[in-house]
């Protein structure tokens, strides 16, 4: 069973997201357990101040290294044979993507530090292995970005999902933005489900897929295709596909 950690100043923040849904029902099945820590509680002073004004001068507050290290010792201590992944939520932090949360869901156990204010001690860097951004934007702090990141690795574990193959296709996970997708009624409003998909030849099905597949990455994410080793088919479809973009 894999294990989460959160260390955050507000936890409360946490009891819907981590409770519903997909990662609730991975804690009902036992697959992972997720405990969040507020890390105000290690606080050594008695008015369990977490930051202050940094050396040098500048706006806003910092959060102090003394009441991270030391809800982290406390983790460790309690979790001393599990190998570990801590995840320092950052502005300037590598990317979140489909690849890491893959990563991610190979581990045994994430921690991830959730902060505010104006930023870190710089030293909190040295007590984490992992830097990591949500995107290129800036939130009031690290907890909605740990939520995205909970729900992106948990939804990969095995039994999670209801049929395990769904997050085999899923946007990223291929190296395409996944194809259109339709269910019941063939028609509606005058709008129809395409007939390759309703007459049970699952060879033009799959090419069907692959085609739409590369069709909405080349018209949303073009930049996709060329990190991509393309197979002498995709190469065919796209030809396609760019001719019949530009009628």
């Amino acid at each position: 069973m894999m294990r989460i950690d959160v260390l955050t100043l507000f936890p409360k923040m946490f009891e819907g997201p981590l409770t519903e849904s997909i990662v609730g029902k991975a804690q009902e099945k036992k697959v992972v357990e997720v405990h969040v820590t507020n890390f105000r509680d290690f606080s050594d002073n008695k008015h369990q101040t977490v930051d202050d004004y940094p050396y040098g001068g500048g706006a806003g507050m910092l959060l102090k290294v003394q009441p991270i290290h030391d809800s982290l010792a406390k983790i460790t201590e309690e979790t001393a044979n599990i190998k570990k992944r801590i995840i320092l939520l950052d502005p300037t932090g590598q990317t979140f993507t489909q690849k890491l949360a893959e990563e991610f869901s190979a581990e045994e156990h994430l921690i991830f530090i959730c902060g505010h204010y104006e930023g870190y001690d710089e030293r909190i860097r040295s007590l984490v292995t992992d830097e990591v951004s949500v995107g290129d934007y800036v939130l009031t702090g690290g907890e909605l970005g740990a939520m995205m990141m909970i729900d992106a690795t948990v939804r990969l574990l095995p039994s999670v999902l209801g049929n395990d193959e769904s997050a085999k296709t899923d946007s990223y996970s291929t190296g395409l933005l996944e194809h259109p997708q339709y269910t019941r009624p063939a028609e509606y409003l005058g709008m129809r489900v395409p007939e390759v998909l309703m007459n049970g030849n699952h060879q033009l099905i799959a090419e069907w897929q692959l085609k739409e597949s590369l069709r909405k990455t080349y018209q949303n994410r073009p930049e996709m295709l060329a990190q991509l080793v393309l197979t002498e088919e995709m190469t065919r479809l796209l030809r396609e596909i760019e001719k019949e973009e530009k009628k």
